[in-house]
């Protein structure tokens, strides 16, 4: 895939401006579910904004009531039915979930900052997706539900181990155990999110200034910022300090810390340069 050029979607809409991506869950009427359609055109669309560099930060935002039911429960009733009858079969479940979880991963290890901006329900595999972003906006009607329970099964990509470094264990637990319905005021309360809005409009605007806050800022600053972060939340305070002398080491710029400051001192927007575009060694054409 060419890294300029985004892959044609079904299922959702992407544009950029001034360095933001905003991708959109575009089937309202199918409650933005998640069928293999979805997954292979996310994966397609975060490999090519990871490696196209033109976007400094990624915001993702849904359309209509509910901002996705999660999994399309047909899914499993087609080409992708689960055969729990053999190991072997039960052995092909691991890598079927391994790509999966994959997908909703480079989300966590894309090279810039994800805002999930939730309106509506958040439910099952949807709760998985937006766990692996950095910042979650919502409306007031948002409300999470691990629904996995609910329909006899355990949440499998990703909610389960991520929700545990974002909210108390005993509240993931219950929501959890009994796949009840977590609303945004206490989801705000509990840290899940970073703020609730009156309407989805107010807080599609909210995520959006955020957005272009965080991409007035230095890209390789961020991109440094965000790997300490994820590399602390999973490592010793040592461990960390030690990365982080590592990590600073590599990106340090006297050019980035002269120009923030005139910038500031000057009132005007900064000028930084974007991160390099990315290829993959089997495109090199050595």
């Amino acid at each position: 895939m060419n890294p300029l050029i985004c892959p044609p979607l079904t299922c959702f809409s992407l544009t950029t401006t001034e360095h933001i991506a905003h991708l959109v869950l575009n089937r309202p009427k199918a409650m933005n579910t998640m069928h293999p359609t979805f997954w292979r055109e996310l994966d397609e669309v975060l490999t090519h904004i990871n490696k196209a560099a033109d976007a400094r930060v990624l915001v993702i935002s849904s359309t209509g009531k509910h901002f996705s039911a999660g999994m399309a429960l047909e899914t499993f009733d087609g080409d992708i039915a689960v055969d729990d009858q053999s190991p072997e079969g039960r052995a092909a479940i691991f890598d079927l979930l391994n790509s999966m979880q994959a997908t909703f991963t480079k989300l966590e290890t894309l090279r810039i900052p994800v805002i999930a901006a939730i309106q509506g329900g958040c439910i099952g595999g949807a709760v998985d997706m937006v766990s692996a972003c950095c910042l979650r906006y919502v409306s007031a009607d948002a409300f999470f539900c691990i629904q996995e329970i609910n329909i006899g099964m355990v949440a499998d990509v990703g909610t389960l181990q991520r929700l545990p470094k974002l909210m108390p264990l005993a509240m993931v637990k219950e929501l959890a155990y009994t796949g009840r319905k977590l609303s945004a005021a206490k989801a705000l309360g509990y840290g899940l999110v970073n703020e609730v809005f009156e309407s989805p409009e107010a807080m599609l605007a909210g995520a959006l200034q955020c957005a272009k806050e965080i991409a007035a800022k230095p890209p390789v600053a961020i991109w440094g910022t965000k790997q300490a972060i994820h590399y602390a939340r999973d490592h010793s305070v040592d461990d960390a300090l030690q990365q982080m002398g590592w990590l600073q080491g590599a990106i340090w710029s006297n050019q980035h810390v002269r120009e923030a400051v005139t910038a500031m001192k000057e009132k005007r927007p900064a000028r930084f340069a974007a991160l390099a575009p990315l290829k993959s060694f089997y495109e090199l054409g050595l």
